[in-house]
């Protein structure tokens, strides 16, 4: 893995033989409803790299399909309409957004542009009466997450973000066993997230698109596993930053950030987030009676995890597939998730990133309201 476009390359490359459910050749019927309840048609909202994935992982989901694609690039639009057999009166410009109102086709927007748009594009689909998805981080600041959040409760519609991990069998597992005491007092979390990044000029590394670098980008899911892991919210971050190439990594991309956090009980974190270093993709979970171990951790999968008591051997499914349906569930049958994947979670993060970036600038404690 010598960059994100060979990662996505590698994770995507399974995807390719799944078969694909030509909506052309859905019945009406089909489109509005199936056995376990009624489909959530989606409109995809930026047309990158990992909307590809997202794309192809749900031509094998059971309760949610593609009815729509928005892009600011035409010939994506011509692209993917022949390729999800998604008709031209379904494909529209960013200019064209507007058009999606009223449209009984579309009931929610899957946002996955770079994160800098997500806030203004989260804010119009809102006004315009559908749900938003966002892709994680869902901003690239605190005040712009809660703008969001503000935007949709204003609209009353749901605002979801991409946390496909708070689907996943062998992290739920995890969190049962430790919710049943299993592994007596939680007293350490371990968080390993990196791989090195490619192409320079990518949006990823561009300060203004992405918010910052690794962080925004695979130091979240650290982050975030820290705090479904644990079951607590840290009370305090402190951070260190490495960086080694300063012309790829300019002033405001971190390269590597290696942060600690403390929660309530006394539990501790300690998390690496980087774009220097492969192979790093591992949780390790430690209390007084037990311990639980994974890696990968939160790749694309399959996911490997396992406890003192032995391995885990929950089969893999694609996690796009199964996030698309319980987001389905979500929205249609008011489902509640064991792991929330709402604004209010997303922002969650958001502040903690935002203390870590400032504890790197400080170099103090810093706490966390």
């Amino acid at each position: 893995m010598s960059s994100r476009r060979n990662f996505i390359q590698m994770v995507s490359a399974p995807l390719l033989a799944m078969p694909f459910i030509s909506q052309a050749e859905s019945t009406a019927e089909s489109l509005t409803s199936a056995e376990d309840g009624p489909i959530l048609k989606v409109a995809l909202l930026g047309l990158g790299g990992y909307a590809n994935i997202v794309a192809k992982a749900m031509q094998n989901c059971k309760r949610a399909k593609i009815t729509a694609l928005i892009s600011g690039t035409p010939s994506k639009l011509d692209q993917w309409g022949e390729k999800y057999n998604v008709p031209k009166t379904h494909r529209f410009s960013y200019e064209e957004l507007n058009k999606i109102k009223n449209n009984p086709d579309i009931d929610a927007v899957y946002i996955m542009t770079p994160n800098l748009r997500h806030p203004e594009f989260a804010i119009q689909v809102a006004n315009l009466g559908k749900h938003v998805i966002s892709e994680k981080p869902m901003a690239t600041n605190v005040k712009d997450a809660q703008r969001m959040i503000d935007a949709c409760k204003k609209a009353g519609v749901k605002l979801l973000v991409g946390y496909r991990m708070h689907f996943e069998p062998n992290t739920l597992e995890i969190i049962k066993k430790r919710e049943a005491g299993e592994f007596g007092k939680i007293l350490f979390f371990q968080g390993l997230s990196g791989f090195i990044i490619g192409d320079p000029k990518q949006w990823r590394l561009n300060k203004q698109l992405a918010g910052g670098g690794s962080m925004m980008d695979i130091g979240i899911y650290s982050i975030n596993g820290a705090r479904y892991m644990t079951g607590e919210e840290p009370i305090w971050v402190t951070a260190q930053e490495t960086k080694t190439d300063f012309e790829k990594f300019k002033e405001g991309v971190d390269e590597t950030i290696q942060f600690q956090m403390g929660f309530p009980s006394g539990a501790v974190a300690s998390c690496l987030s980087t774009y220097a270093l492969n192979n790093l993709d591992k949780f390790y979970l430690n209390g007084t009676k037990g311990f639980a171990e994974m890696m990968p951790s939160t790749g694309y999968g399959p996911i490997k995890a396992k406890t003192n008591k032995g391995e885990l051997s929950y089969p893999h499914i694609t996690h796009q597939t199964t996030q698309m349906d319980e987001f389905a569930a979500i929205l249609h049958d008011g489902k509640v998730p064991k792991i929330p994947v709402d604004g209010e979670e997303g922002l969650k993060d958001m502040k903690i990133i935002e203390a870590i970036f400032e504890a790197v600038k400080t170099g103090k404690k810093v706490a966390l309201k």
